[in-house]
């Protein structure tokens, strides 16, 4: 038989297992991959080897999209050039090429747009110091808001290995359509549709369409 649990405690329960022992509320540090789980706030919260605290909400998605559009105004004014995000895997792809065989990757037009001059090499461009910034950002970002830590999220109907397949799939089709459409949705819909590109609006209308006409197909692995 389980010990009963006293008042003002939480269990820590391993992942797939009972739980193991009682620690007190307030304490918020229980061991790596533990789920603690707090009857007062009627939810489970995941906690790591250090100290952690509770997520905070997300920010209004409309504030959020104040946001970005001053971030988008910023780099207009300040670098000259919009955002974007495909262009920097662009860049790195010419300077692995560059590395192996750099006349080749200069005569190939495919590349040759993303190799720089001869001062500076691909990598050494507005894209790529943007796309590091956003990965230390966020990083610190859902540091700050109580969020990161390591996991798959999914849904209760898709495994792990379905989950990273579906990932690495849709990833590699939002790729191959970047590369067509000649941007992805940094570089078209904002970038271009803040400069009333007709390109870039139509690139927009038939973004969302497709998300909602799929949508359908892969709510079933999220509920």
């Amino acid at each position: 038989m389980s010990e009963p649990r006293r008042e003002g405690t939480t269990a820590a329960v391993p992942p797939g297992g009972a739980p193991a022992v009682a620690v007190p509320a307030t304490d918020r540090t229980a061991a790596t991959g533990a789920v603690a789980v707090d009857p007062t706030a009627g939810r489970a919260r995941s906690v790591g080897r250090s100290r952690t605290r509770e997520a905070r909400a997300y920010m209004n998605p409309y504030l959020a999209g104040v946001g970005i559009g001053l971030v988008l105004l910023g780099a207009f004014v300040i670098m000259g050039r919009g955002l974007g995000a495909s262009g920097a895997f662009s860049s790195a792809v010419a300077a692995g090429v560059s590395s192996v065989a750099p006349e080749r990757a200069r005569s190939l037009e495919p590349y040759a747009a993303y190799m720089g001059d001869e001062r500076r090499g691909p990598l050494a461009d507005w894209l790529v110091l943007e796309i590091l910034g956003v990965t230390i950002g966020g990083a610190l970002s859902a540091w700050l808001a109580g969020r990161l830590r390591r996991g798959i999220d999914r849904g209760p109907r898709v495994t792990d290995r379905a989950r990273l397949l579906y990932a690495f799939g849709g990833g590699t089709i939002m790729g191959l359509g970047a590369k067509l459409a000649r941007g992805c949705t940094s570089g078209q819909a904002l970038t271009g549709g803040a400069l009333l590109s007709v390109g870039s609006w139509l690139f927009i209308v038939a973004a969302f369409a497709a998300a909602y006409a799929a949508s359908p197909l892969f709510r079933r692995e999220w509920t």
